[in-house]
Parts: C-alpha cells; structure tokens; sequence
C-alpha cells in the first residue's frame, strides 16, 4: 500500500496509527462485538468514549474547569450562525475582525441575528495581513468580539491573543485547533470543525465559558442551544458518534506523542522548512506579512500562471496531491496540519527545488 503526501485544506490526511486502529477496531470494538458506528449514543460502550475523548481534549488544551465541553454537527459554517443565536442576545451587537474569506463568511452570517460592527478587515491588503490591533475600532458594549485564528484561504495566522477585556473573545480555531498551546482563559468560545487536525469531518468542537450559556436568542432550535446541549452533555440529539470516536482517537495520539509543546515544535519545523525555501527563491512568492503567516496553510505563486498545471500533474506523479490553491486566489497552497510528516514537506520543497531548476 502506497499513502500519498496529501496537502488538502480539509478533510485533511489523519494520523496513520489512528486510522490503522479504527480499521482494528471496525467490527469489534473492544470485544463487544459491534462498531461503533453502530453503538446506542446512551449505551455505556459510547458513553465511554465521549468521555475519555472529552477528558483528553481537556487535558490536552489545559481547559479550565469553568468552561464547556460541546461535541457539535454543522461544522464551523453552522457556527457561524449558532454563535450569534447564543451569544448576540446579551447585547445585541457584536464585533467582528475580518482576516480572511472565513471570518467574512461569519461577519455576514451574524447579520442575521443582531448588529455587526466590522472592527477591522484586512481587506483592501487583499488578506495577506492582519489589521493592527490599535486600529480595532472596538466596542465596549458588544457581546462578543469574534476573530478567525487562521485563514485557510489566504494562509493568515493569530500568533498573538487580542486582549478584549470585560467584552469575551470568540474564535474560530477551525484550522489550527490543537496544532500548538493556547490560554483558553483568554477566550470566552472557541469552536472548530475537525477536519483539520482533530479528526474526520462530522463533529464540531465548541469550548465555552459558562456564565455565557442561557443567552440564546428565542428564535434558537433546541439542538443549537448551548446551554441545552451542555446540559444534556451534548446528547440532546444523536451526537456524531464515530466522528467522536475518531476524534478521541487522535487526541490519545497527539498526548502519547507529548501533547501541544510537542505538536508546536513539529509544526513550527516544517514551516520553517518550507517557508525558508520560498524566502530563498525568486521563482515562488508567499504573498502573506511575514508576522502573520499560517503555521498551517502556505499558499505559493509560481513565476509563470501557465506553469500551475505543469507543476500539479508532476507534483502528483511524485505523489503529493491537493496543492492547488483556492479558486479565488490562485496559485498553489500547501495546508501542512498536525498529521501532515516533515518527510512529507521535505518531498515538497524537493520537488519545487527540481521544478524551479527546470523552469526558472
């Protein structure tokens, strides 16, 4: 069996030894005779497993006691509206920091349900920077602030905390969740979809702080509430329970690995890689200010646009795949997240060190 180096955005490539023990674990979990695809979400097998992978996401992110744990479906998308639904009501208005495509997609989403005020926006840069914080025109009697920690899209990274003070900060750590430590302290809610580094699509992780559940506005489905689903220890519905599983899966992966200061190192080393490859060539460009590039998605221009497919079809032939850049900004985009090895982003600059050579 061959595994190819895959670069995607998301879904994105799982630990190996994750996916070789739910092949293991496929029509018999732990002797029980059944998958747990098929298991009763209130059976005590998955009742269980929610637990343990709850545990481990806790122990992993150091989550304070005082926060929620809520394993979610819609993905961030559907964050984008669920957010506001629970959090606007307090005072109506919220404010949001644009960065990217993502956080445009949620700025115009919570439009729906009060009033939005666009603190800052990237923008006119055309995204490749994040506003400086003393441009914010933040409001102190907004609900929320809400910011992307990484742009997929535009390859735009947080390497710092913006301090908001009495006013919570939410974010959507969609893309970079569990890829280095955080203060969750200094957040109020953190969500993500799983896609990217925790596990299968299907499940969205929420972590809130508790004096910020029983807001919700009137209009809101049961399912989407979080103060419903934290007291139903997010079973009021049927929960994704194998994207759960799998996602508990990884989180025992990444601490046996040594947990979030390791998985920092790692990440910061294939950039590193990467990145000082680009700097050193004059026949790729990464458009993004050099304090604000991802960890996670490195977009790239070749000299020549007419040279992108020649150099996906031999990308792919050398077995990397998924490298093509997103429709509306083109080029090329390597997304290299927890799973993604440094054996694989050495292959990757290897083969753009031999591409350059035969059409710089």
């Amino acid at each position: 069996m061959t595994r190819v180096f895959n670069f995607s955005p998301g879904p994105a490539n799982l630990p190996e030894p994750v996916l070789r023990q739910a092949a293991e674990e496929m029509l018999d979990w732990h002797g029980t005779g059944m998958s747990v695809m098929e298991m009763s979400h209130r059976g005590k097998e998955f009742i269980a497993i929610h637990a343990e992978a709850e545990a481990d996401l806790r122990e992993l992110l150091a989550i304070p006691p005082n926060y929620k744990v809520l394993f979610m479906q819609g993905g961030a998308i559907g964050e984008n509206a669920i957010v506001p639904m629970n959090l606007i009501g307090r005072t109506g208005r919220a404010d949001y920091v644009v960065t990217g495509d993502w956080s445009k997609k949620s700025a115009k989403e919570a439009k729906t349900y009060g009033q939005v005020n666009v603190v800052a926006s990237g923008e006119e840069g055309k995204f490749t920077a994040i506003p400086a914080f003393n441009e914010w025109k933040l409001d102190p009697g907004a609900a929320y602030v809400h910011i992307c920690s990484n742009e997929t899209i535009g390859g735009v990274q947080y390497h710092w905390t913006p301090a908001t003070g009495d006013v919570p900060l939410v974010a959507d750590m969609s893309s970079d969740i569990l890829s280095r430590a955080i203060d969750v302290s200094k957040y109020g809610l953190i969500y993500g979809g799983a896609q990217k580094n925790m596990g299968p699509s299907g499940v969205t992780v929420v972590i809130v702080r508790e004096d910020l559940l029983g807001h919700a506005l009137p209009i809101t489905p049961t399912a989407f509430n979080y103060k419903t689903q934290a007291e139903a220890d997010s079973m009021y519905n049927t929960p994704p329970t194998y994207a759960i599983y799998i996602a508990g899966l990884v989180y025992k992966h990444v601490k046996a690995l040594g947990g979030m200061k390791a998985m920092e190192a790692h990440n910061k080393a294939k950039a590193a890689l990467l990145y000082d490859y680009l700097a050193a060539s004059s026949f790729y460009t990464n458009p993004v200010a050099l304090p604000d590039r991802s960890l996670m998605n490195v977009p790239f221009t070749l000299k020549d646009a007419a040279l992108d497919e020649p150099f996906l079809k031999g990308a792919q032939a050398r077995g990397m795949i998924q490298l093509k850049g997103h429709r509306s900004v083109g080029g090329m985009r390597a997304s290299i997240y927890n799973a993604m090895s440094m054996e694989g982003v050495q292959a990757l600059v290897a083969y753009m060190k031999e591409f350059e050579a035969q059409h710089g």
